[in-house]
């Protein structure tokens, strides 16, 4: 009997063990994706079209976001997809280039620092064209299933977009938390 326990003991900390690494892994993969896709957006400066940050990578940087109140500098990929998204924010598909730009990113990564965001908070969006300040005007909750997000071509907006609540216990679910900016400034050509 106490070979059994300590059998049974040893394999829930192992599974207990095996858990952790993999929470720890994806955390890991997206600042590690990060400095790869910095590399990557560094070639635009010189110029160039940026080169996929990656060999097997299918997509490229399309900006970056600062968030100066939160110490936050990110690469913001093209194409929006579960796959991209576990990389870095991404570009709703189709506004990386307009000027209603709506941006997703993983609550529980590259977008946790939106739980601390306030009305009258800047952000800045480095895109090929230039630099556009952004301020947080309104956060809300909406539940997806009810509420589609938009995409208004018309309009001149930053929306960024993550699941919600943050402390969720499993990812997913139907509810989004939604932060809109409105540009303040802007800088290039």
């Amino acid at each position: 009997m106490h070979l059994r326990r300590r059998v049974l003991l040893g394999v829930a900390l192992l599974l207990c063990a095996a858990a952790s690494l993999d929470a720890a892994w994806i955390p890991l993969k997206a600042q590690a994706a990060q400095l790869l896709i910095k590399r990557s957006w560094n070639v635009v400066a010189s110029g160039q079209p940026a080169p996929p940050p990656w060999p097997w990578a299918d997509t490229r940087p399309a900006a970056v976001l600062e968030a100066p109140d939160h110490g936050v500098r990110l690469f913001v990929l093209e194409g929006s997809s579960g796959r991209n998204l576990a990389f870095g924010p991404t570009f709703a598909n189709g506004t990386e280039t307009g000027e209603d730009l709506v941006i997703s990113g993983h609550r529980d990564t590259h977008f946790r620092f939106l739980q601390e965001i306030q009305n009258g908070d800047r952000i800045r969006i480095t895109r090929h064209s230039g630099v556009e300040t952004y301020e947080v005007v309104q956060t809300d909750v909406v539940d997806s299933r009810a509420a589609r997000m938009l995409i208004d071509p018309g309009a001149s907006r930053l929306s960024l977009v993550t699941c919600y609540p943050f402390d969720a216990a499993s990812a997913g679910g139907p509810l989004r938390f939604v932060v809109t900016a409105l540009p303040v400034a802007r800088q290039g050509s």
